[in-house]
């Protein structure tokens, strides 16, 4: 009679875990893919950002009625991330990627006709917002293919695919002086050909779980979950910070530094690249210390930063410094919140609860242009504005800290 030899260390059950937390070549592929996608359809999204000012003279808008043009997009892009992410849990990345960015050429090329009327180019902005709602299609995606300890890696180099705001800023301002419609013919053909490629290229984890549920079911059990609204507030101040700078950062470096539309969306460029870089340190912070700690002291320097800058410091070089560094703590906190959206959420879930996420922290960015467009209308200064997002941006950190460090995905 033998005896049952103990297994070796070379057994299965040992040389399966690390091939298990290994990405397959299909992911990063995805991750790639996906973020092109996200910045082509982001740059598209803020084309008009960066025009706002010769818009504004052309059509002789008020401070207040620029704000307004350059926010309409924002809002669409923003509520519109609800039933896109909710789609995406049920159809898929590659069935929903190239068929948004497919659609997003349209506004593009109205943009066009429509840019000598405040009415039609208000309406074309409304059409634009579409674009902002690649963000909930990727999330999920990316959220599929990497196993937990990559995640906030990944989903962080994901999310520097906003650098499309950083890309409109400071191309699309030289593209104009080229020609007034070059901007949006060079973004149509670019959508295009990215249609295309994402068709062939983009592949849904085999093993992704699908719902069979209606979409308002899914929404409603997604907003029931606690985390969800605790994540859309902390993402309205981290995320709706970048967006709000993003689309109105040009307008107020014009009007309060006297800057010219290519000086301004240059640096306006500048704070969304800074942002664009610390949105992958964030998540990879969060994936080795709790991402809700990275988010909380992320958000206090945002906080100081802001509080520097209400007192309207001179552009070089303290103002300029106090931006750069409050875009790397706006980039840090986005990073590390959803790196922890994927780790409090039930995977079935994600899409649902990342549009709702990332709905609210869009709506984040569409609130500052009215307030500081209003503020400075009324009171002749930014500075009230900038002491509300310190206000905020506090708050976050302290309920990051107090209360999100304990917060585990439902069982």
């Amino acid at each position: 009679m033998t005896t049952p030899t103990p297994p070796t260390p070379s057994s299965s059950s040992s040389s399966s875990s690390p091939s298990e937390d290994r990405p397959p070549v299909a992911a990063y592929r995805n991750l790639v893919v996906a973020t092109v996608g996200f910045g082509l359809t982001f740059w598209a999204w803020n084309l008009i950002a960066p025009l706002a000012g010769p818009f504004g003279d052309d059509l002789k808008l008020s401070s207040f009625g620029q704000s307004f043009l350059v926010a309409v997009p924002v809002i669409v892009g923003s509520l519109g991330r609800i039933p896109i992410g909710a789609l995406t849990d049920r159809y898929g990345a590659r069935l929903m990627f190239p068929l948004v960015a497919a659609l997003t050429i349209v506004p593009v090329l109205l943009v066009i006709p429509a840019r000598h009327n405040f009415v039609a180019l208000i309406c074309v902005a409304f059409l634009l917002g579409l674009g902002g709602t690649t963000f909930t299609i990727g999330v999920p995606l990316v959220n599929s293919w990497f196993p937990p300890a990559h995640r906030g890696l990944a989903i962080g180099v994901f999310g520097m695919g906003m650098g499309g705001v950083a890309l409109s800023g400071y191309f699309t301002p030289r593209m104009a002086k080229h020609g007034e419609n070059l901007p949006f013919l060079v973004v149509a053909v670019a959508l295009a050909v990215y249609a295309v490629l994402a068709a062939v290229l983009i592949t849904d984890h085999p093993g992704r779980p699908v719902p069979r549920t209606s979409l308002a079911t899914r929404l409603r059990q997604a907003g029931q979950l606690r985390v969800t609204w605790e994540l859309s507030m902390l993402y309205a101040i981290g995320f709706g910070g970048i967006v709000a700078f993003g689309v109105y950062l040009p307008t107020y470096l014009k009007t309060w530094y006297e800057l010219s539309p290519t000086d301004a969306g240059t640096k306006a460029a500048g704070f969304a690249l800074v942002a664009v870089v610390f949105r992958p340190i964030g998540g990879w912070l969060g994936d080795h210390v709790h991402p809700a700690v990275v988010t909380a002291w992320a958000l206090a320097v945002v906080a100081v930063c802001a509080i520097v800058q209400a007192f309207d410091p001179p552009m070089y070089p303290a103002g300029t410094i106090c931006f750069l560094v409050m875009a790397a703590g706006l980039g840090a906190s986005g990073g590390a919140v959803f790196t922890l959206v994927s780790q409090v959420t039930p995977q079935p879930q994600v899409g649902s609860v990342t549009g709702i996420v990332g709905a609210v922290g869009g709506l984040g960015g569409f609130v500052p242009p009215l307030v500081m467009g209003a503020i400075y209308s009324s009171q002749g200064s930014y500075s009230i504005g900038f002491m509300l997002l310190s206000d905020l941006a506090l708050a976050g950190c302290v309920y990051a800290y107090g209360r999100m460090r304990a917060a585990k995905a439902p069982s």
